[in-house]
């Protein structure tokens, strides 16, 4: 794909195709982690290796970035990618998008140094920086859409059921 207006056809093709057979729209994602180190994680995405690692303070090599961190990332390209989406889908002229995340985090319930406190994020603060010619009606009618469709903040934003299970071999 080398233009947008190559993308915006694929993306309408798509819809199309999904439309005519709601039944292809379910699909399963996955990530296979491997630990290869103290706190190295090679994790697989279909053809690509993502690393995960922990700075020296929590006791890794700082390879990569931290699990916590590549969440905050899954957000932030999540959001940039549903903000062209959806200003293609709803016309809205964007020039340049930026979004900055910044999460709460109180290490102690991590390593269960304190009861009641969660070992993940108490806070999560998305900053989207949108330019272009539209009036900023329009942007915040596009904010509402994203937010509305963004797949990675509905995760964030919502409860999800997780199973876990253990393979012991």
């Amino acid at each position: 794909m080398s233009t947008q207006t190559d993308v915006n056809t694929l993306l309408q093709g798509t819809a199309a195709a999904i439309a005519a057979d709601p039944s292809i729209a379910a699909v399963n994602v996955t990530a296979d982690c491997a630990l290869i180190g103290v706190h190295e994680v090679d994790v697989q995405l279909n053809d690509q290796v993502v690393k995960s690692d922990q700075p020296p303070v929590l006791g890794g090599t700082g390879l990569g970035p931290n699990p916590v961190q590549i969440a905050l990332a899954a957000l932030g390209a999540c959001q940039a990618q549903t903000y062209r989406f959806w200003s293609e889908k709803l016309g809205i002229r964007i020039d340049d998008v930026t979004v900055d995340i910044q999460g709460a985090l109180d290490i102690q319930g991590i390593f269960g140094l304190r009861d009641g406190v969660r070992p993940g994020f108490s806070d999560v603060r998305v900053t989207v920086g949108l330019s272009g010619p539209e009036p900023r009606e329009r942007y915040e009618d596009l904010k509402r859409a994203v937010d509305a469709h963004c797949p990675v903040l509905d995760v964030f934003t919502n409860p999800v059921t997780v199973t876990t299970a253990l393979s012991v071999r």
